[in-house]
Parts: structure tokens; sequence; C-alpha cells
């Protein structure tokens, strides 16, 4: 009998983890990729021998699903500081988390990025996204990550000095608007594990997945013009027919390709990238902007967290803004008067790398879009969708939806799970 024959398209981290355990499950795979490489979202551009992530992103250790698909220890993880470094009132102040960095914690008690009272807090969140299974955040009741800070009882104070940029920062939106469900388990995961980036950049992660398949099974800059059941036209005009098509590109593309799909908004970042002769801040800190104005959000110096980051006797500043579509010159010139309002002049001498308008970096995730915890892969006969927008906004997500995916194909093929 013959092997089933099964095209993915999109080699992001959804289909990468769906080609993954079709292959491990002896199915035939065509990953089909629109651009140049693999990763989507997911990738790492050298410039000028600089890394520079397509958005800043990190890994939290404690997801639970990608450690079933990725050799940790190959990837070489570089820890950030478990806290972060807060600008408010003129001045950069350490936070750290309580149960990790005790006397770290100890000395920020009466720094003015919230109350004696909002620190005890913490250790409430703490306490509630803890319960129970991970699984069990996301089927909870909900309400907006601001609504459920609020009724924890921090302060206006501690929300806008540090919860606004720390998950607007995650969650690509200033107004918290996106589930509790959401914020409980990013939580737990950055408070149960270690925040990271391997060595080489992100897009060290898509590639281990993708050098793991057959040699000819991932075919690049193969755009796909529709699907229609388990066959596939190409921009190029070809038809190609398997068993089974999965689409895993990011929502808005599946949206194109599969009429019918039930939208889904998206948020966006851009970031920019900054050569610096010396690193404005040492050591492997999250600097966030605890002052509510200004266009950046959060900062981190990429070299001092991994020096393979950067060049020998340089520095490279990553920084983000939760706005897009603005003129780049522009916002270069508005971070620029802010970087130098917090580092001083010698940031007239950094130099741009590169700028990152990213408008469909993240689904939006309100707790509407939550209402059904794990949207269905299986949409037809025959027809698979995953990505993040079908399971939830973060790395964790994206893998789970392609493992899923691969489940529900494998099963309908009355194959067995590898």
């Amino acid at each position: 009998m013959a092997k089933p024959v099964v095209i993915v398209v999109g080699a992001g981290l959804a289909g990468l983890t769906c080609a993954r355990m079709l292959q491990r499950a002896k199915v035939t795979v065509r990953v089909l990729e629109a651009s140049d490489g693999v990763g989507g979202r997911v990738r790492t551009d050298v410039v000028e021998g600089f890394r520079l992530d397509r958005g800043f992103q990190v890994l939290l250790t404690a997801y639970p699903e990608p450690p079933r698909w990725l050799d940790y220890a190959a990837l070489d993880l570089q820890r950030f500081f478990p806290g972060a470094r807060v600008r408010r009132a003129g001045r950069f102040h350490q936070l750290a988390d309580p149960l990790r960095r005790p006397l770290h914690a100890a000395r920020s008690v009466f720094t003015p990025v919230g109350s004696l009272a909002d620190k005890l807090h913490v250790l409430d969140v703490w306490k509630q996204a803890h319960a129970g299974e991970v699984e069990d955040v996301f089927l909870r009741p909900q309400k907006t990550s601001r609504a459920y800070l609020r009724d924890v009882g921090f302060s206006d104070a501690m929300v806008e000095a540090f919860f606004q940029p720390f998950f607007g920062g995650i969650f690509l939106e200033k107004q918290l608007r996106t589930s509790s469900r959401m914020l409980e388990f990013v939580f737990r995961m950055f408070s149960s594990g270690a925040t990271a980036v391997p060595a080489r950049g992100m897009g060290e992660l898509t590639a281990q997945l993708a050098g793991k398949l057959p040699q000819g099974s991932l075919h690049l800059n193969t755009p796909v013009e529709e699907v229609f059941g388990h066959r596939v036209r190409l921009v190029s005009g070809a038809r190609e027919e398997a068993d089974a098509v999965v689409v895993a590109t990011d929502g808005r593309a599946a949206e194109d390709l599969l009429p019918g799909l039930p939208p889904r908004p998206t948020t966006g970042v851009t970031g920019l990238y900054f050569a610096a002769p010396e690193p404005p801040v040492r050591g492997p800190h999250l600097v966030l902007n605890g002052e509510g104005h200004g266009p950046v959000n959060n900062l981190a110096v990429m070299s001092e967290v991994s020096p393979a980051y950067a060049p020998a006797g340089q520095a490279l500043v990553s920084v983000s803004v939760l706005e897009t579509g603005q003129e780049a010159g522009a916002l270069e010139a508005r971070v620029r008067e802010q970087l130098t309002e917090w580092f001083g002049a010698g940031v007239a001498g950094w130099r741009l790398l590169r700028t990152y308008a990213l408008p469909r970096a993240l689904p939006l995730q309100t707790p509407e879009a939550f209402e059904e915890p794990h949207r269905r892969v299986r949409l037809s006969p025959g027809l698979y969708a995953c990505g993040d927008y079908r399971e939830n906004g973060s790395i964790d997500g994206a893998m789970v939806s392609g493992r899923r995916a691969a489940e529900a194909l494998l099963s309908d093929l009355e194959l067995p799970l590898p």
C-alpha cells in the first residue's frame, strides 16, 4: 500500500511541527513555503554580522509543547534576568521575581514602581496562575487583562508602570484587552522557567525543526494561490494533489486561501535594531517604559543576552514600538529622541540596522476570541488548518496547533500516532 501524501502550506512553527509529526508517522510530506526561508514570523536575519530576529521574541522554557520537538541543548539557550528594569520618574529601577531572586526583589520594595501592597499582590497572581493543570487556565471564567489586574487589587500606578509595558509587549496591545486566561498562562510560564533565546537567534527554533525533515520535502519560493479540498494551485499555475492538505499560514493568509474562514483580527509591532559601540544597559535585562509616554514600549540589548547576536566589540539594541503604519524615518526620530532622554547624547551615534513593521504579528486575543479554547483544525474531509490563531498567540500555541492538526489527520487516515 502506497504511503499517504500530505501537503503542508507554510513552513512556520505550526507547519513544521505538523510536518515533523506526520513524518514520524511515516507519511510523505511536502511542505510548500512562499518565501525564501523557513520560520514565518520566527526568523533571524543576519545583517552586517548582527542577528536580527523578526520582532523581539523569546522562548519560555516552561512551555509544555516545544520540548517535545526541540533539542534545547543544541539551541544553546541564553537566559534573561528573571525580572525587568523599569524606566519610571526619570530613572531605571530593577524589579525581580520575588521567588527566584528574593534578595533583588527585597531591594525593589521601595522603588516608585507600585506600592508594597502591589508587590504583595504579585504573589496572589502567582497562586491563581499556578492552580491546577496548565490546561485549566484556558477553561476559567475570563475578563480583560486590565480588569483582572484591577480586581486582584493592583493600583493604577502599578498597571501603568509595569503591567502595561510588560504584558503589552507580549500581547502587542497597550489597552490590555487580552483575555485574562492568556495573562494567567503567560504569567505561569514566565514564573515557572527561564526566559531565553537560542544563542544564534530565534530562527534556530524553526531551522532545527526543518533540519529534521527528509531531504526534498521542503520547497521554498513556492507560493500557493488556491486551496480546494485536498488539492492546491500554485501561483505558477501548477496544480498538486494529495491525500490531505494542511493550511499552516498565519490567520490572514489562511482567510485568503480558505474563503469562508471566520476572520480573526490581528495586532502588530514595529521593531527597530540599532548597532551601538557599547551597550546602554549591562546584563541580560528587559527594559520597560513605565512612564506612559513616548513610542518605546520595551528594549533589550540582545548582545548582552547572547554575544553571538553582534560582532565583537559592538552591541545590538532591540527596540519594540506598539504601533505600525508610521513613516519609518519619523518613527526613528521619535525613538531616538526618547532613547537620548534615557541614555544620553551617545544615542546619536547609534546606527539603525533595520526596521521591521509587523502589522500581523499576533492574533488579537480578547475574551471573545477565547470562548472556544481550541478551534477546530479539521475543516472538511482532507482539509486542515493550524497556526497560533487557532490556539493561542505564543510559540507554544503555534506548535500545539500543528500537533493537533497532524493528530486529526492521522486519525482520519486511520493511521497510528507516532
